[in-house]
């Protein structure tokens, strides 16, 4: 019973709720405050169309993920939004912000910087057509589903659209002036009413329609506008005024090329010069337009960035009409009329070009003049230089002196050509003088006195024989008179000043020099140095100093003083191998050489040899018996008492071995010279067990006269060199040292390591004279053959390890003389295992000498 009242519970309230989704089914949306806002916050501020249509399509996305309106997982099936659908006011902003993304799509492709070709413009009235369709079907939602307002302001929006659509289409203007007056008195009357932010923007909007209309009135002809009325109302800004500004340079050109028709000579200084070119006649209309609207009445309320705007149109339209004559020029044959007419409207129009190039230049001197005497503190702004004005004024030179030449290079020269010169070359004194005094200053500032007081008078003449020569003139330009007045006093009083000044600092040089003197330490205590910002890090100081000085900062020493490097002591053993050692024959236990003992012990070796020897060995197949300890031959050396020859070098310390096919190996007692063997003697194999007594007793009695043989010529061979023959080395073996010598050029690297290569025949001199090509040193880095290497002006240089290796294993020395950078690299190397030493020269100027002498 519970269940089913809980039951009829659920089903009322799912009735209540019904009930109240039915009635509550108008949505409101402030359109234009919507649209406006996403605008001005996603690109639009800064005519970026591409930013607002990537926000509109993340805006659609994040709608249909939250309102899980999705076209299928898999396979798309489009879902169309219909009144039934729309149970969220976000159904309406889908199709508003589809509207949006096509227009700024439509938009995005205007704003190319050389225009739509076809192929774009067809794309652009596509993506107009798409934004009207979707405006239309959100007026037609919102008259179903929005309040009063939102349908209102859903008419005004859709209007707008096809308005946009018509006036891009260049056809249907009335249709197009019809749906741009509808869109404005919608606004006009929505601007009546709401909160004030609601206004603004209703007006903003009217006041960005109303050109599109009047334009449109234009072109039915039902307005008299004139061409300089359509500029005015295209200095506007908004996004609505974009397509206005399109059609308005469509206008001008139309208008230009309708004037350039009625226009067949060009006027320059009591020339005519024809222009049958309507490229060229377009391009100048276009200049002198600009030129008017340079030099009218209102030009000096113009700010200086939109007159340097304007001077680069202008600039832009001149080069426009002289790369058209140049061309005509190219192609107009042998025809000499035609060149020289087309060669003057070339020199007129270069002419020009450079009296605009001047009035841009005075332009940037007033400026720059204009931040010369501000503080640094006003507004932020940065102070002019005096230098920066000094490169002004050359240029300004330059400008009047190429003038001067362009104009006076004509055979037969007018009054007016002349003049001109002559007006130029005024100029160009004018500008010297503003020159000098600027370039004063700039020595003033640096504290050189003489130099600016000879400049600045230098700066005074020249205003003074400018003055003189405009006063000359018909008609002298009373502004020049002025400014050339206030530069004469200007100059007067600054020399003064830097006159005044050195007096000043002349006086004050015997104090200063009193001052110092009396500071000087007599107990050799010099004056305590500023420390640097990295040795002070815990002290609140600044380092950088006042901005209007010109300390260096004290951040780090540069460059860093020498350091004292620990090192290894070095040791230098070269007087060893000179060492004459006493005679130890005295010493040495003499074994009794009997006859007998002799035969005993060539007997033992005998049977020793026979009973653990292969039958066939090779000295080149295994280790040599004295090098091998488990070897019986190696145990009977030991015990045997014949004498063996040591040699430091030799191939076998402990004897010779002798060895043939089918024989067995004998030690013989004989040195080893120089890799060769004293002799080479071959015994015959001892007779097996099945050999006859006799045989053997023969063998037994030629063994015994072979020892007695080795045995005298043993002591010949000890009385020929003077010394018994032992197992015992006679020196111990050597120990080489790799030494590392660096330092700065011309400090005498070459000349220290001369000297121990000149009395040492065990030091080897290291020195990277190696020539490979590129490619082999760098596989040889890539196979760290390489000790240390570096790029040195575009050249590898390094030192081979083996090389090193080489010398180390015949017991030399090694000296490697390298730069500080590969000093440095050796040292992370080699560390302990090598002495380095840097050389430093006595003083600097000996160091220097040496460089000069050597041309380095």
């Amino acid at each position: 019973m519970a269940k089913k009242d809980e039951a009829t519970v659920m089903e009322v309230d799912g009735d209540k709720s019904a009930t109240a989704e039915q009635i509550i089914t108008k949505f409101p949306i402030n359109v234009l405050q919507l649209v406006k806002s996403a605008q001005m916050q996603h690109g639009l501020r800064h005519r970026d169309y591409t930013r607002y249509r990537r926000y509109c399509t993340a805006r659609l996305r994040r709608l249909y993920k939250s309102l899980k309106f999705t076209h299928g997982r898999g396979k798309y099936s489009r879902k169309t939004i219909t009144e039934s659908t729309i149970t969220d006011v976000r159904f309406l902003h889908i199709v508003l912000y589809m509207a949006e993304r096509a227009w700024s799509h439509a938009m995005e492709k205007k704003q190319l910087p050389d225009g739509p070709n076809a192929r774009q413009r067809i794309h652009l009235l596509g993506r107009l057509r798409k934004a009207v369709k979707w405006a239309t079907l959100f007026a037609q939602l919102c008259a179903a589903k929005g309040d009063s307002r939102t349908s209102l302001e859903a008419e005004a929006y859709a209007s707008y659209m096809k308005g946009s659509l018509l006036f891009e289409q260049d056809q249907n203007w009335q249709s197009a002036l019809m749906n741009f007056k509808n869109a404005r008195a919608v606004y006009e009357e929505l601007g009546k009413y709401g909160n004030i932010e609601n206004q603004v923007l209703c007006r903003e909007r009217v006041e960005e329609l109303e050109p599109s209309i009047r334009y449109c009135l234009h072109k039915v002809g039902e307005s008299n506008l004139q061409t300089s009325e359509l500029m005015d109302i295209g200095e506007l800004e908004g996004p609505a005024l974009d397509l206005f500004k399109s059609k308005l340079e469509a206008v001008m050109a139309e208008a230009r090329s309708q004037q350039a028709a009625s226009m067949t000579e060009f006027y320059w200084l009591g020339h005519r010069f024809p222009v049958n070119n309507a490229r060229t006649r377009v391009s100048i209309l276009k200049a002198q337009e600009l030129e008017k609207d340079l030099h009218g009445s209102a030009s000096d309320s113009l700010p200086a960035e939109k007159k340097l705007a304007m001077f680069d149109k202008i600039f832009s339209a001149y080069h426009d009409a002289r790369s058209c004559i140049r061309n005509d020029l190219a192609t107009a044959g042998n025809a000499e009329n035609v060149k020289d007419d087309l060669n003057g409207l070339d020199k007129a129009v270069s002419a020009v070009l450079g009296q605009r190039t001047i009035e841009r230049n005075q332009l940037l001197v007033s400026i720059a003049k204009s931040k010369f005497t501000k503080q640094r503190d006003d507004k932020g702004d940065k102070v002019t230089k005096p230098e920066e004005l000094v490169r002004l004024y050359d240029l300004l030179i330059q400008n009047t002196s190429d003038l001067s030449d362009l104009v006076s290079s004509g055979r037969d020269r007018n009054p007016e050509e002349v003049a001109l010169v002559e007006e130029c070359v005024i100029k160009g004194t004018v500008f010297r003088a503003e020159r000098c005094f600027y370039l004063a200053k700039s020595y003033s500032s640096a504290g050189k006195r003489a130099e600016a007081y000879l400049l600045f008078c230098h700066a005074r003449s020249l205003a003074d024989t400018a003055l003189e020569k405009l006063q000359m003139t018909s008609n002298p330009d009373q502004t020049l008179i002025k400014d050339l007045k206030v530069l004469s006093d200007n100059c007067r009083s600054n020399s003064c000043i830097e006159h005044a000044a050195g007096i000043m600092e002349e006086e004050k040089i015997p104090e200063k020099l009193s001052k110092g003197v009396s500071t000087i330490s007599l107990t050799g205590q010099e004056k305590k140095e500023n420390k640097v910002l990295l040795e002070m890090l815990d002290v609140y100081e600044s380092a950088v100093g006042d901005h209007n000085s010109k300390v260096v900062p004290r951040i780090e020493r540069f460059p860093p003083p020498f350091q004292a490097v620990p090192c290894n002591p070095i040791v230098l053993d070269i007087a060893y191998s000179s060492i004459e050692f006493p005679s130890l024959e005295n010493r040495m236990k003499k074994d009794k050489k009997g006859i007998f003992s002799r035969w005993r012990v060539g007997r033992i070796r005998s049977r020793t040899m026979k009973s653990s020897c292969p039958p066939r060995c090779s000295s080149e197949a295994s280790l040599p018996p004295s090098l091998d300890p488990n070897s019986p031959c190696h145990r009977l050396s030991s015990t045997d008492r014949s004498p063996i020859l040591p040699f430091r070098g030799s191939s076998l310390a402990t004897g010779d071995w002798a060895s043939s096919e089918g024989r067995a190996l004998v030690p013989l007692p004989g040195p080893t010279i120089a890799g060769g063997r004293l002799s080479r003697l071959f015994l015959p194999p001892p007779p097996t067990k099945s050999a006859s007594p006799f045989f053997f007793s023969c063998f037994q009695i030629c063994g015994l006269v072979w020892v007695l043989v080795l045995a005298e010529m043993h002591k010949g061979l000890e009385a020929a060199l003077g010394t018994p023959f032992s197992s015992d080395p006679l020196s111990p073996p050597p120990n080489p040292i790799v030494l590392v010598i660096s330092g700065p050029s011309g400090v005498g690297k070459d000349a220290v390591i001369k000297r121990p290569a000149d009395h040492n025949d065990l030091v080897k001199l290291m020195e990277r004279t190696y020539f490979v090509t590129k490619e082999e040193f760098l596989k040889m880095v890539e196979r760290s053959e390489l000790l240390e290497y570096a790029l040195v002006y575009g050249d590898y240089k390094g030192i081979p390890k083996q090389q090193i290796r080489d010398y180390m294993a015949k017991g030399f020395d090694i000296v490697l003389r390298v730069d500080i950078q590969g000093a440095a690299t050796l040292r992370s190397i080699l560390g302990d295992s090598a002495v380095f030493i840097f050389l430093v020269a006595e003083i600097e100027a000996a160091l220097v000498k040496r460089l000069l002498a050597r041309n380095t």
